[in-house]
């Protein structure tokens, strides 16, 4: 593991460096007692804390997993987290990105405010959650792009972004909005406004007519937080103007909202792995891979 930055230096952050400034362990207020996580070996990859320029100028830091067995630069795919941040599940993701050949980055949206990798009760994790405004997301997944597009191992025109619940919506968002996104995989994000949104911001259901790069919906049939109105709205808004992004939403019958979270009692591997083949193979068609 190595700490890393830009210019070399070890970045500026509210949390101190040890061995890594992202927890080791999954998160506690989700992990399920008689969960078996995958995994993934991380010989034959490079695994590193970097930190970049986000919103606001403020540095903030992102976790980075690649092939170490490649030359030249490589395809991206920035990896967007859950409400818990980045923890154990987030960074094996980006491992497993890693062993196909990716790139893979997660930052850290939530650093400015605090940890949510590390708490148990629900209310403080979503204080933390709510105090990254969409803009500021929008300008931080910007500075995560500019910060790879100035690093030899990653192909600038080969960029996809992929995240889980909370990072679902952002995919959707950052597809519409950040011209360097060839193509998205949005895990069970949020469709539509729900009670306590951020006021004014929009959400996939807003961007669906104009939007013009390909994402991939993966949702669940028994999504409490989501439900199948609010992805049939969304395929409706898509269809109304002639799909022209080609973006598809699947359902997987019989799923919960965190089917890929091996790490939750709502893990489904038979979905999840469905939608990581569907995953891969959907960028690898779009130019990002």
């Amino acid at each position: 593991m190595r700490l890393i930055t830009p210019e070399g230096n070890p970045p500026p952050s509210r949390r101190a460096a040890i061995a890594s400034i992202f927890t080791a362990a999954y998160a506690p207020a989700a992990l399920s007692a008689c969960a078996s996580p995958v995994t993934t070996p991380t010989d034959e990859i490079v695994t590193a804390d970097v930190s970049f320029t986000g919103a606001g100028g403020y540095t903030l830091p992102a976790y980075l997993a690649r092939p170490d067995n490649k030359r030249g630069s490589q395809p991206v795919v920035i990896v967007v987290n859950e409400v818990f941040g980045i923890h154990a599940y987030i960074k094996d993701v980006c491992h497993r990105f890693a062993r196909e050949g990716y790139v893979a980055l997660a930052p850290d949206y939530f650093d400015r405010a605090g940890d949510p990798s590390t708490l148990t009760e629900f209310p403080a994790i979503m204080e933390i959650v709510r105090s990254a405004t969409y803009q500021q997301v929008m300008d931080d997944t910007a500075g995560a792009i500019a910060w790879l597009k100035r690093q030899s191992f990653a192909n600038e025109h080969a960029i996809g972004v992929t995240g889980f619940c909370w990072g679902g919506t952002v995919v959707w968002m950052a597809a519409a909005l950040l011209p360097e996104v060839q193509a998205g995989v949005a895990w069970y994000g949020r469709l539509v406004a729900s009670q306590g949104a951020e006021p004014g911001r929009p959400f996939p259901i807003d961007i669906a007519p104009t939007l013009t790069k390909p994402v991939l919906g993966l949702y669940a049939e028994n999504d409490g937080g989501i439900p199948l109105e609010s992805v049939q709205r969304m395929r409706e808004a898509l269809a109304s103007s002639g799909n022209p992004s080609g973006s598809e939403v699947i359902v997987y019958p019989g799923a919960q909202h965190g089917f890929h979270a091996d790490y939750r009692d709502s893990y489904n591997p038979e979905a999840a792995a469905d939608g990581w083949t569907r995953a891969l193979a959907w960028f690898r068609s779009h130019s990002v891979g």
